[in-house]
């Protein structure tokens, strides 16, 4: 049998399992995060429709999972290595809603200028955030090598390695989980077991009983949680991150929850998942629970978090419409992103580049370059 369930919330949002003690800021900050990720999945949903964007991940319904691991991380030390369904963790840790943005239209404010996919996020501050990698698996090895790194040094951070159930059957996962028990590295594995690797379900995916107890063969302790409750999700990251940082190795948590969605915005779900299991899981609802809970506790009522919610969507508008007006990256930035002194080989080839495109008449922008 699969191991046992923890669960703080119910369906409902009330209260069945022992409750971590929580502030009400912290709540409230959970539940803000959790309402700018829907505003945020929304948006960018229509904007690929309506062709502005190319390309976009939703993340309906699995909010809780990153929202959760991130409000057990201490963002002066520790990282994220995530997965591309975790924009709760940037949105708990405060960055900024417009330079999400600038990477989604790929505008000479991005971080990667318009050279990564849209959601394919990489940050320094507020929280060290690794670069998300469309392949999967590959940021598990990573975490646990940043995660030896500060242990060498002697430094008490600890590596949150976030990703889905599909890649549980990636080398990564087998050869990251196998060296951090090995060694011991201060890393979190938390698996957001969404129950579909694109169109392939779990039951096609592993005949193991669950994929937290995939952490035996590694020495890892695994534990399975509701992803759907943002409470249980903070707390079993809290217990690991707790063990990790004391030296006594890593986790492996499973969060069983649901996408209601597609993969991708190129994916359509219906044609994989019947109706009647979306119906099911509306049932299951993270921000549905969490609002029911905060309001029975008192720290909403119907109208703020109805006015939270607005609010999200309001920033999330604002946000989209100064980052469609910023100009694309300019040309030159292809040659001088390279080297940080450009050697006399690459300079030929950005004189020869921008020549081509003066003699085709090119039009410059206010900056003098021509816009990629």
């Amino acid at each position: 049998m699969p191991a046992e369930l923890l669960q703080i919330l119910d369906e409902a949002g009330r209260k069945v399992g022992k409750a971590p003690r929580v502030k009400k800021e912290l709540l409230l900050r959970m539940y803000r995060a959790m309402t700018d990720v829907r505003a945020f999945d929304d948006r960018c949903m229509k904007l690929q429709r309506t062709g502005k964007i190319g390309f976009s991940i939703p993340n309906k319904g699995v909010e809780a999972c990153s929202i959760g691991g991130a409000a057990a991380l201490d963002p002066q030390t520790d990282w994220i290595a995530p997965h591309y369904r975790d924009f709760g963790m940037m949105f708990f840790h405060g960055l900024s809603v417009e330079r999400m943005f600038d990477n989604m239209y790929g505008n000479a404010d991005d971080h990667a200028l318009g050279r990564q996919m849209p959601v394919h996020f990489s940050f320094l501050e507020p929280i060290r955030y690794l670069s998300i990698s469309s392949p999967l698996g590959t940021q598990i090895p990573q975490a646990v090598g940043i995660a030896m790194a500060m242990k060498k040094r002697g430094e008490k951070g600890v590596t949150l390695a976030s990703f889905g159930d599909g890649t549980t059957s990636t080398p990564g996962f087998h050869s990251g989980l196998n060296f951090a028990g090995v060694f011991g590295a201060p890393t979190v594995f938390l698996c957001q077991n969404n129950q579909w690797a694109i169109s392939c379900p779990s039951e096609k995916q592993t005949v193991s009983e669950s994929y937290a107890v995939k952490g035996e063969a590694y020495g890892i302790p695994g534990v399975r949680v509701d992803g759907n409750d943002v409470l249980a999700v903070y707390s079993a990251v809290q217990e690991a991150v707790t063990r990790a940082r004391a030296g006594e190795g890593p986790t492996l948590i499973e969060a069983v929850t649901f996408r209601m969605g597609g993969h991708s915005t190129s994916d359509d779900p219906t044609r994989y998942i019947g109706a009647e299991v979306f119906k099911e899981w509306e049932q299951k609802d993270p921000l549905k629970r969490l609002r029911a809970y905060l309001i029975s506790e008192g720290h909403l009522t119907t109208e703020s978090a109805a006015a939270a919610e607005a609010e999200s969507d309001a920033r999330m508008l604002a946000a989209a419409a100064a980052a469609e007006k910023k100009p694309r990256p300019g040309l030159t930035t292809v040659f001088t992103d390279v080297y940080a002194e450009m050697p006399p080989h690459l300079a030929a080839q950005r004189d020869a580049c921008i020549q081509h495109f003066t003699t085709r008449g090119e039009g410059v922008d206010e900056k003098g370059e021509f816009p990629l």
